[in-house]
């Protein structure tokens, strides 16, 4: 199964992507998307995908106030730690324990299971009752690893997994091409998949196809892209060997759209590589934040008796960007959700508060509560932008490169009693060079593409500026 079915489809015109401009309240800070009424359209969705859709008539945003603390592992004496009061659900009687070891990737202190953080004097504590499995809290820009939580489990990833596929495809396919879908495009889906409606014999742009995928986690636009491609064994193949020129290395792609596979895992420290990987590309940003699209639909007579197409509206199901059911976040610009029955709910988000960037991963949240995933979320990046510059780095995000992981140095940070291995990082493809775009004056604006040199230093360029409806 695919990302949940959790947001409806609706009737206006333009598609509607996060706004990206400084808000009167705090400097540097997005407004959240802001919607108006609507009379619903038809949708379609995953079978077993959660909640039903109704309209959402109000957008509320409301910045969660990070506070409590959190269980710091034993295996880790020396490190600073906050103790938790109240056992977070991921770690209670029964739960599924993570390997004693995991990769080391990004700094040996993610190889640990349990929480890791480093706090200064005067650091906020972690919130309170995280029911992740998985979590991680990073810097976009500079790749330190803020804190984490079992970073490295390989775990299954569901939808959030489509951020490789597109990380991967999107160079491949101009967005301007159409394909008319044949019924092999289709076979493969699993049973219950999220879908946008794709339907055979019908011509559909790349460019509508990647809405499908981004913002209905449709797994019918999956597999087409998948068959422009080549076919899914060739997609595959693919995504496998990028993930591993991003180093990430606990990623196992067995299927192109997350569907749950024996085998067929991802991590926390992963996801939010291919995340950080897709900001790169203008076309993933401006998938990634579009909260609302219009998605070509059936042929209709009209009363001249000639036929033209109609179509419907799409909404994206990341609830934190379209305010479904929960207070959309400030700032919030992507990236995607899942949700699978192996996988539970998993989502990698992007936000941006001042100058400061951060990109949040949380994998199968162990509370039974409605949007929870969203919820620990946005408690982790409250939490991480009180606590940019007041926690040394437990780690870093590495860059790409082929050789990364077999290039490891070892730097201390904070009181240099606690040092962690990074790879390091120096090409990409071959290139040797990573472009880099800046951000200034709290805006994420286009500066320059420019030799990036710096090893550590990865500034995101511009996200994407919402479009007005017509």
């Amino acid at each position: 199964m695919g990302a949940p079915s959790d947001a409806s489809t609706r009737g206006s015109d333009a598609h509607t992507t996060a706004v990206l401009s400084p808000t009167t309240g705090t400097a540097g800070t997005f407004t959240n998307v802001q919607t108006c009424s609507y009379a619903s359209a038809p949708r379609t969705g995953d079978a077993a995908g959660g909640a039903r859709a109704t309209d959402s008539r109000r957008r509320i945003a409301v910045p969660l106030i990070a506070a409590g603390v959190l269980a710091l592992s034993s295996l880790l004496p020396t490190a600073p730690a906050f103790a938790d009061d109240v056992p977070g659900a991921a770690d209670g009687p029964g739960a599924v324990k993570p390997p004693a070891q995991m990769s080391t990737v990004g700094g040996k202190r993610l190889g640990h299971p349990g929480t890791q953080v480093d706090p200064k004097a005067g650091a906020p504590r972690l919130p309170k009752g995280l029911s992740g499995r998985s979590w991680l809290v990073a810097d976009a820009e500079s790749g330190d690893v803020l804190a984490a939580h079992n970073a490295h489990w390989q775990l299954p990833p569901a939808s959030t997994l489509k951020m490789l596929f597109a990380d991967t495809l999107l160079p491949k396919l101009p967005k301007e091409q159409n394909h008319t879908v044949v019924p092999s495009d289709l076979e493969g889906m699993g049973e219950g998949s999220s879908l946008v409606g794709v339907k055979e014999n019908y011509s559909y742009s790349v460019h509508d196809l990647w809405l499908g995928v981004f913002l209905r986690s449709g797994n019918d636009a999956v597999h087409v892209l998948s068959a422009m491609n080549g076919g899914k064994a060739k997609t595959v193949q693919e995504m496998q060997a990028h993930a591993r020129q991003l180093n990430a290395r606990d990623t196992h792609v067995v299927t192109p759209d997350g569907y749950d596979e024996k085998g067929q895992v991802s991590s926390a420290y992963d996801l939010t590589l291919f995340a950080r990987s897709g900001l790169q590309k203008a076309d993933f940003r401006e998938y990634a934040s579009t909260a609302y699209a219009k998605f070509p639909g059936d042929y209709k007579k009209g009363k001249d008796g000639k036929k033209t197409r109609q179509s419907f509206e799409i909404q994206n199901t990341n609830r934190l960007l379209t305010g479904f059911g929960i207070p959309t976040y400030k700032g919030i610009a992507g990236v995607k959700n899942g949700y699978t029955t192996n996988a539970g709910s998993t989502f990698t988000g992007v936000a941006q508060r001042g100058k400061r960037v951060l990109l949040v991963t949380v994998m199968n949240p162990q509370k039974a509560a409605p949007s929870e995933v969203y919820k620990e979320t946005a408690k982790l990046f409250d939490w991480g932008f009180k606590a940019s510059g007041s926690v040394n780095p437990v780690g870093t995000l590495v860059r790409p490169g082929a050789a990364g992981a077999n290039q490891n140095r070892t730097t201390a940070h904070g009181n240099g009693t606690d040092e962690h291995t990074q790879a390091s990082v120096s090409s990409d493809g071959g290139s040797g060079k990573w472009t880099a775009i800046g951000i200034t004056g709290g805006t994420l604006a286009l500066l320059a593409a420019v030799a990036y040199a710096v090893h550590r230093r990865h500034p995101l360029p511009e996200l994407v500026r919402r479009r007005g409806r017509g």
